[in-house]
């Protein structure tokens, strides 16, 4: 709950089909003197309710001591910069924070935040023959960070630059070729600019990228292969002149590579488990891996920017809704870079496995700048069965730290989220 007197003005958004800016909104006044508490009490909740605001009146603080604090307030705001960087916001949410040190709307194309150069993401070893070791090392990455950097994770280094190779390829062609294979009621398919915008505060049309989803082969009554793919002919005739090549190694890369970055995810669950106390087998003798909901996903940042564009991300910001997600490519203010290691993997927990642990573990927002020239990403989300019911692990609650959330099957969250 908050409020504020005198020179402090806010503007309120409701929904109105009118102007975007009133000449003044009529917020209730509640009076804390009045000698009537059920109407009082009535007042504040249709106030609430209608609004999430209202004046206070009659509510015991002399006007004389308001003024004095605006007064010893300006008194502080006019020292030298210097003067007042020595009492900087601490660690106990104490002290000065100066210009530009926040930004409430995470969409903001003004400062804000500063940028740090570079977030020292821990590095896990999958090889290590150290498994408590390595387990200790995730948590600490989980509770702190939400990210960190996979290695030596068996995925040879050829058949990533392969799948790299076939995804540009894939984006090369042109927009009627890849609309052919359009995002479809199964989750697979391509997803043109602009289809999507992960920050629904955004003040652009969508975010600047194009996207193909590959899910597991299955999932369909009829046991057809819900994916869509390219066609793998010997060539494509494109209008009258132009012969675009065809992709005969698409599918067989990418379903190679998708058997084997499922295959880590599924050693980094057992890991999991074991980082937060439990059987090293828990996700597996729950069945959350049984017939998992994994999908990868092959990202294109075009590089060329129209005038409309100028402050868009690749990806807004956003948090993701799974349990973990696998790419290719502390101070909660600051947006913080993550440098490309050769090799590794950049593994992030999602929403869902923030909820199992109570909160333990972060699902941590991030988002993907727009820096001037074309860039490729590949992404690997895993998520658990779609009737797997996440509730709060019993390693994760106490008496003094009850679970958050109430259970919920893994596909009706997921439905929840993507509403």
């Amino acid at each position: 709950m908050g409020f504020a007197v005198l020179g402090y003005k806010r503007v309120v958004w409701r929904k109105s089909a009118g102007p975007k800016m009133s000449r003044n909104l009529e917020l209730p006044l509640v009076d804390l003197s009045s000698s009537d508490p059920f109407a009082t009490a009535q007042l504040i909740r249709k106030a609430c309710v209608e609004y999430g605001f209202f004046y206070l009146i009659n509510h015991g603080i002399e006007d004389t001591l308001i003024w004095e604090v605006f007064r010893e307030s300006k008194k502080f705001f006019a020292l030298p910069l210097e003067e007042k960087m020595k009492l900087e916001h601490n660690d106990a949410h104490r002290g000065y924070t100066p210009m530009y040190a926040e930004t409430l709307d995470p969409s903001s194309e003004f400062k804000g935040p500063k940028m740090s150069r570079n977030l020292e993401l821990p590095l896990v070893d999958l090889s290590s023959s150290d498994p408590f070791a390595t387990a200790q090392l995730i948590r600490k990455a989980c509770v702190e960070y939400g990210f960190f950097y996979l290695i030596n994770h068996g995925i040879e280094d050829t058949l990533i630059w392969e799948v790299f190779r076939e995804s540009k390829k894939f984006f090369a062609l042109p927009p009627e070729e890849k609309m052919k294979l359009e995002h479809n009621d199964a989750h697979r398919g391509y997803t043109p600019i602009y289809a999507e915008t992960l920050d629904p505060s955004s003040e652009f049309k969508g975010d600047l990228k194009e996207s193909f989803y590959i899910g597991p082969n299955g999932g369909t009554s009829s046991g057809k292969d819900p994916n869509q793919w390219p066609l793998e002919g010997s060539i494509w005739y494109y209008g009258s002149f132009d012969i675009i090549e065809s992709l005969p190694s698409w599918r067989a890369t990418m379903e190679s590579y998708y058997e084997r970055v499922l295959a880590v995810g599924r050693r980094l669950l057992s890991l999991i488990a074991f980082a937060l106390n439990l059987d090293d087998q828990f996700f597996e003798k729950i069945g959350a891996l049984n017939s998992p909901m994994a999908f990868l996903r092959l990202l294109h940042y075009p590089g060329e920017l129209g005038a409309s564009d100028k402050g868009n991300y690749g990806a807004s910001a956003h948090s993701d809704y799974g349990m973990i997600c696998r790419e290719k490519e502390k101070h909660p203010q600051l947006w913080e870079d993550v440098s490309h290691i050769d090799g590794a993997l950049i593994v992030n927990i999602g929403d869902m496995l923030e909820r199992w642990t109570n909160c333990i573990f972060r699902s941590t927002l991030h988002r993907v700048l727009v820096i001037g020239k074309e860039r490729y990403s590949v992404a690997f989300f895993l998520d658990p069965n779609y009737d797997c019911v996440v509730e709060c692990l019993e390693s994760c609650c106490s008496k003094t730290s009850p679970p958050r959330f109430p259970p919920i099957r893994s596909g009706d969250y997921l439905r929840e989220r993507l509403r």
